[in-house]
């Protein structure tokens, strides 16, 4: 069973989420602050952290720095407040895994998890004979299959180890990166969806299956082309839709945009990713992540 370790200074608000949390069938421990946290994981086992940003003693983002150094493997999700952009932007960019703004916590807080378990799954790869490559490139063609999404980036998991893509958190961005835009190519790409629908789930799920049994929409693919080397990965995903104009997106690496639902995929794509680019079109986007020390 996945253990959450909620790191909270609320008593109100850690036993909402411990609530929450154990009604979805998780263990819970609790700490009041960033210090405290680092005590309990220092004697108990955890599988992901859920914090708070504002905390006395040590606040979220000393404790991002704190776990990436000392609990690399342990991914760290922040609940961020209206104000915090600046400090939340940055507790990505130090390691964070995710976010989620608290007037969005209800909705995206088991979503969010969901899909970090499948991540952390543990990994089957064949280690010695990805010891031997020095390149790699491959291309993938995907249906509007979803589940298909975490088992492409949990192969991928395996080869950026054997080109020494930092740590374990670093790997765990780019597997972020690339299943938020997977994931955008099939919903917005490929089927469509309006990103104001999330705001009704049911309703959502419901058009995403009826799309996906109408033409044009059910025949369109997604192509990911992975290009690895020992210098840097490469990470481009083209869909087949209408496409966008990018120009009017909202900065995602503008820290004021950061408490928007929509674009929240790409604002953890700009913060994880050392370059991103899209084509005119819309439908492709191009990331790329350097291997540390080069």
């Amino acid at each position: 069973m996945t253990r959450i370790l909620i790191v909270e200074d609320s008593a109100t608000q850690a036993t909402q989420l411990r609530i929450i949390l154990q009604d979805a069938g998780y263990q819970t421990l609790t700490a009041k602050d960033g210090v405290l946290a680092l005590e309990t994981l220092a004697q108990e086992s955890c599988d992901i952290v859920l914090s708070d940003l504002h905390m006395p003693n040590m606040n979220g983002l000393e404790l991002v720095a704190e776990i990436r150094t000392q609990y690399p493997t342990i991914p760290v999700i922040l609940v961020t407040h209206d104000g915090s952009e600046n400090i939340a932007a940055e507790a990505l960019q130090k390691g964070a895994a995710s976010y989620i703004p608290k007037h969005f916590l209800e909705k995206s807080l088991l979503p969010t998890l969901a899909g970090i378990r499948e991540l952390l799954e543990p990994q089957k790869s064949k280690k010695r004979v990805l010891e031997t490559l020095v390149e790699s490139r491959a291309t993938y063609v995907l249906s509007n299959q979803q589940e298909l999404v975490p088992h492409i980036v949990q192969h991928l998991e395996s080869e950026l180890r054997t080109f020494d893509y930092g740590d374990e958190t670093g790997l765990f961005q780019i597997s972020m990166a690339l299943t938020e835009s997977l994931t955008n190519a099939m919903e917005h790409g490929n089927l469509e969806l309006s990103s104001e629908l999330r705001a009704d789930g049911e309703a959502y799920q419901l058009e995403r299956s009826r799309r996906c049994e109408l033409t044009p929409y059910r025949d369109r693919k997604v192509t990911l082309t992975v290009e690895m080397s020992a210098q840097s990965v490469h990470l481009v995903v083209s869909d087949e839709g209408t496409g966008f104009d990018p120009s009017t997106i909202p900065d995602p690496t503008d820290p004021e945009n950061l408490m928007r639902e929509n674009g929240r995929g790409l604002m953890l794509i700009y913060s994880f990713m050392d370059e991103v680019r899209h084509n005119d079109v819309g439908n492709q986007i191009t990331m790329i992540k350097h291997r540390q020390g080069t």
